[in-house]
């Protein structure tokens, strides 16, 4: 399950009325994939030329909500700035700038700036309806999604049921989309103050996440708080259940504005982290501990960095003179449990 999944659970958050016609997250994944291999199967230069139009007109309706039509007469040397990321839709006074995923970004950027779009014109995207409509039908049919969800007008809805879900303010949506629309102020009367308080939440806790890859950071949320006028004890829990305790100033604490709930992640730099054996070690006295299978061992004539995964797949990492590390004799597969103190911990909030 990709971290998208994770954290956002549709059915947590509220309810899409009857008659609102969407693709799942999965059905999207599954037509993405459908074009990606059609594209790919092509042996001659003409059919990869349509199929990668094909291909990027879709794309640009799955994450923009754009007509067909605004697509379709894009000019990709004026509308598209991949400089910043972004393309401009509408007409007119009706000019709107909506961002791209870095990823599709590239994509076009490859495409447009390579020997298939060569004489173009600024026309690579442009195509005949019907034929852009036959082709989503034929991908649809590849992958098993009915054929009736494969248009425009679903991934247009799609797009904006899935940034509402994201915490994305109605406006913002119906400024992405172009226009208010009767689908959308349903959708948002689903709502009650408990949905968005949820929503923001669970948006804050993924963005969090994604930003937390590196080694020894953990994203969670804070579970309860003790102070006095200096120093606070903040404990938190991780998004994988794990509890961890940081100590920081009372100043610091009102600086970030914690409380029970806030979502925050936990850093810890590897010098601060002691390294073990799995086997308890009594004169231990840090109090957050975790394991982790050992990953790799990069080791110099002075220092060794000691790395390795959780079952959750979080990375951990120690750094200890390359002396100790001779002496605790770790190689990639044996478990090791890493230590730290609540003083070494640095919070991060939104």
């Amino acid at each position: 399950m990709n971290k998208v999944e994770k954290r956002m659970s549709p059915s947590e958050l509220f309810t899409v009325p009857e008659g609102i016609r969407l693709l799942s997250f999965d059905q999207v994944v599954l037509l993405e994939q459908s074009f990606d291999s059609w594209r790919d199967a092509a042996v001659r230069a003409d059919h990869t030329l349509s199929r990668e139009r094909i291909r990027l007109v879709f794309l640009l309706l799955r994450h923009t909500g754009a007509r067909l039509g605004e697509v379709l007469g894009l000019n990709d040397e004026m509308d598209l700035n991949m400089e910043q990321a972004v393309v401009r839709l509408g007409k007119n006074g009706a000019k709107r700038e909506v961002p791209l995923p870095l990823k599709l970004n590239r994509d076009l950027r490859r495409v447009l700036q390579g020997p298939l779009a060569a004489g173009s014109n600024g026309h690579f995207l442009h195509s005949d309806q019907g034929f852009v409509r036959r082709a989503f039908y034929a991908r649809a049919d590849a992958c098993g999604v009915p054929r009736e969800l494969a248009t425009a007008r679903i991934l247009r809805n799609s797009r904006a049921v899935e940034m509402l879900r994201s915490g994305v303010p109605l406006s913002v949506v119906q400024n992405v989309l172009g226009q208010s629309s009767p689908e959308l102020t349903v959708v948002l009367q689903q709502f009650s103050n408990q949905d968005t308080t949820s929503i923001v939440r669970r948006l804050a806790m993924g963005d969090l996440s994604e930003r937390t890859s590196a080694r020894n950071s953990f994203a969670g949320r804070v579970t309860s708080i003790i102070k006095d006028q200096v120093m606070a004890e903040v404990l938190m829990q991780t998004e994988h259940g794990q509890e961890l305790c940081a100590v920081i100033t009372a100043e610091s604490l009102h600086a970030l504005g914690l409380e029970s709930g806030s979502p925050v992640t936990a850093t810890i730099k590897a010098p601060l982290v002691a390294v073990h054996t799995c086997v308890p070690c009594s004169q231990d006295s840090r109090r957050n501990r975790m394991q982790g299978k050992v990953s790799a061992v990069r080791t110099t004539p002075v220092i060794t960095e000691i790395s390795a995964q959780t079952c959750h797949g979080q990375n951990l990492c120690a750094l200890v003179s390359t002396r100790t590390a001779h002496h605790l004799n770790f190689k990639p597969g044996d478990c090791a449990q890493f230590s730290f103190k609540g003083l070494s911990v640095v919070l991060n909030t939104l």
